[in-house]
């Protein structure tokens, strides 16, 4: 990418986010217009990823917003589930490693020095300015996330399942979502980019009830969104209240066919399961109340 442009995207970066609100629906809406292919009630949708996943601290939103912008591109470029799934996970490890890079992590909690679970702490980081610094690191990552986002596209892809599975994936298309929206959330699984952090599935879940509420004309953007709050119970219930992948699977996939092989033998079904039919449920009430 070359110095003017890089200089143009991080000129704009900040302006963009002021106007989204939220570091996730920034970097998808931002990667996907690098692309030429807006998505603007999916890039809505990323909402409930920022501060974490619901503001719990753990990945980085502008990690969930990355990566669901490659899985949209990697659907338009394969037309193809398998190939786009293994494409898009592919990408969401390049691209997490470029942040790291960065950051030195991919934590939220761990970037932003906020515990998000703490009232004081949140409005410390508030009236303190510490909120800029999200600002800044999105004009400094923006260029190099769409550099990453564009090689991890193009990484070589032979040799590898050619029906590979993602636990994200199959949780959209247990509420009926289509292609395109399972490959959209594929790099999510085992964690995001199989890294083994906070659940992919949970994210997936999150994402798709509120695309449902959106295109209803039914939700609101709010950092405490009621409907993500009852999944993110649902899903505290189910597991224990463990969030990392890695720890409710008992393993860290080191493969994608690993995590294949994991999901067809019933890995995390009664879990993606509750997930679904959480999401489902919410999304049909909240039909319910705009009719």
């Amino acid at each position: 990418m070359n110095v003017i442009k890089s200089k143009k995207i991080r000129r704009d970066t900040k302006r963009v986010f002021l106007k989204m609100g939220t570091c996730s629906r920034t970097f998808f809406y931002i990667i996907n217009r690098e692309f030429g292919f807006p998505l603007e009630n999916e890039e809505h949708a990323a909402d409930p990823l920022a501060g974490g996943i619901l503001q719990q601290g753990y990945q980085c939103g502008m990690l969930w917003g990355a990566s669901l912008a490659v899985g949209a591109e990697s659907f338009r470029r394969c037309g193809d589930r398998g190939r786009g799934t293994t494409m898009t996970i592919k990408a969401t490890q390049h691209i997490i490693r470029s942040f790291i890079n960065r950051t030195k992590s991919a934590d939220c909690s761990e970037v932003t020095s906020c515990d998000w679970s703490s009232k004081f702490s949140i409005a410390k980081y508030f009236v303190t300015g510490k909120f800029l610094s999200c600002f800044w690191l999105a004009e400094k990552w923006a260029p190099e996330a769409i550099q990453s986002a564009t090689e991890g596209l193009s990484l070589d892809q032979t040799g590898l399942s050619e029906q590979p599975m993602s636990c994200a994936s199959e949780v959209v298309r247990r509420m009926g979502g289509s292609d395109e929206e399972m490959v959209m959330v594929s790099g999510f699984a085992g964690g995001l980019g199989l890294s083994g952090n906070a659940c992919g599935a949970l994210g997936a879940a999150m994402w798709m009830n509120t695309l449902g509420r959106i295109r209803a004309k039914s939700y609101k953007s709010s950092l405490s969104d009621p409907d993500s709050g009852k999944i993110l119970k649902a899903f505290h219930e189910a597991t224990g209240y463990e969030m990392e992948c890695s720890k409710i699977c008992g393993q860290r996939f080191k493969t994608i066919d690993e995590h294949t092989e994991f999901i067809k033998n019933g890995g995390c079904n009664k879990l993606i399961q509750v997930l679904a039919d959480t999401s489902s449920l919410c999304e049909c009430r909240q039909g319910e109340r705009s009719a």
